[in-house]
């Protein structure tokens, strides 16, 4: 199945498919495309697998509006949306190899429920360090 015509809103990336129905996922997966203006948006092209902005570089394939995972978890949307968290740093921080992190974030991996604690527990402490501070 493919998806035939697309669209945006403020959040989300809209496909249709051959037979009318309508997908979508979130553009935190695409921030070029998050922060694209509209004409930048309508500047793609159509190819075998999915659709291409060439100025943005940005790739999206039809078989992207089926995952099960086209939104973004909790988890997942935290570290999307605050990407002032330098991700080595903080794996570091909490003892967990910075790849494996990026990999729970892109949806390549999922953490178990006890390192999601560990990865929870990390943001909770950064918070109140950032809390405590004054100048």
């Amino acid at each position: 199945m493919d998806i035939k015509n697309i669209y945006f809103d403020k959040s989300h990336i809209y496909g249709i498919d051959e037979n009318g129905k309508e997908w979508s996922q979130s553009l935190l997966w695409y921030p070029e495309l998050m922060d694209a203006t509209s004409e930048q948006r309508n500047d793609y092209t159509v190819g075998l697998d999915g659709f291409h902005w060439r100025n943005l570089d940005v790739d999206v394939s039809f078989e992207s509006f089926f995952y099960e995972d086209a939104e973004p978890t909790s988890f997942q949307r935290f570290f999307l949306m605050h990407k002032e968290i330098k991700i080595s740093e903080f794996a570091r921080k909490i003892g967990i190899d910075a790849s494996l992190l990026r990999n729970y974030i892109n949806g390549f991996k999922k953490p178990s429920k006890e390192r999601e604690r560990v990865i929870l527990d990390g943001i909770h402490s950064l918070a109140k360090e950032y809390a405590a501070a004054s100048f």
